[in-house]
């Protein structure tokens, strides 16, 4: 203990000499100052370059797959949507397309057309729902109103039109055929 406040007195004593005040520790932990390799600005900049090239790269492969990925058209089955010939004038009913786990709402306007959307609201995912009174499509999250008739954005946070479901009429059924996501941001 009496070792340890004479060390501790000698280096604040010695606080100038910064080899001297940690000879005593250089067996413990040698370290030797003149070995020490110091990197230079042009290896720093290199090695900044370098390394801003290889991330810019990485991110224009991900840009590139993610084009390829898009030029791909995905075909869907045709699913019937059950219950929507007994869908009264401005109702509403949700069902699954293209899979059970994709939530969808299905509109008959009140002329008497069938509009059919994902439910899940662009801004952030909430499930959107048909307005009767209002005859449009809202999100209760964060007070966001789509077009019933288009899926363009009416009012609220939401960046863009709801995703549409193409449907078809055969033989009096209603039958959802694809999907597209869409691209416009607001109604005019």
């Amino acid at each position: 203990m009496n070792n340890i406040k004479q060390t501790i007195a000698k280096v604040l004593r010695d606080e100038s000499d910064v080899r001297a005040a940690t000879e005593p520790y250089q067996a413990d932990f040698p370290y030797d100052r003149d070995e020490e390799a110091q990197v230079t600005r042009r290896e720093f900049c290199n090695f900044l370059g370098l390394t801003s090239a290889a991330l810019f790269l990485g991110a224009g492969g991900f840009a590139a797959k993610a084009a390829l990925d898009a030029r791909k058209s995905e075909s869907l089955s045709a699913a019937r949507i059950e219950g929507a010939e007994t869908l009264t004038r401005n109702g509403s009913l949700n069902f699954s397309y293209p899979t059970e786990r994709d939530s969808a709402i299905l509109i008959r306007t009140s002329d008497g057309t069938y509009h059919a959307y994902g439910q899940k609201c662009t801004h952030l995912s909430c499930p959107v729902y048909y307005s009767r009174d209002h005859q449009r499509l809202e999100c209760p999250c964060h007070d966001g109103a789509f077009d019933a008739a288009t899926g363009k954005v009416l009012y609220g946070p939401p960046p863009r039109a709801l995703d549409a479901i193409e449907v078809e009429i055969r033989g009096g059924q209603v039958w959802a055929t694809g999907r597209r996501a869409s691209a416009d941001e607001r109604a005019s």
